[in-house]
């Protein structure tokens, strides 16, 4: 279990770090952040209070948006390693062909990934204070 496990975080992680890095390099150039800087306020303050709160509103999407791909993106991990799950059944239905699993299996995948954008957009509210209007 832990060799998908590991093969599943790894390929995200990636994905997280990248939109983080380019998030941060996008707000370090904003204004408010010279301002900041200007009145005095050391460096590490200013990406931890006010630039990493900004850039961290594309990566929670992208977080969300991925724990719903997890279940889909699960299909390979779980044929590769051949371990039980809805991966595996997705594989063996596509094999068969068992449309009605099938369609049960991608109403179930899409449900994930819309639940998990929902999430993510109550989360906003909570995260950005500009949201909130």
């Amino acid at each position: 279990m832990f060799l998908p496990c590991l093969t599943i975080t790894l390929i995200y992680l990636a994905d997280y770090s990248l939109v983080m890095r380019a998030s941060l390099i996008d707000e370090r150039k904003q204004e408010y952040l010279m301002l900041a800087r200007a009145k005095g306020m050391r460096d590490v303050l200013v990406r931890k209070r006010h630039a990493v709160p900004n850039a961290l509103l594309p990566t929670i999407t992208l977080i969300f948006l991925s724990l719903g791909f997890v279940v889909t993106g699960a299909i390979t991990v779980e044929t590769v390693f051949s371990w039980p799950g809805l991966g595996l059944l997705t594989y063996e239905a596509l094999r068969g062909p068992d449309i009605p699993l099938l369609q049960a299996i991608f109403l179930l995948f899409s449900i994930a990934v819309i639940g998990a954008n929902l999430i993510a957009e109550l989360l906003y509210v909570v995260i950005d204070p500009r949201v909130r209007e």
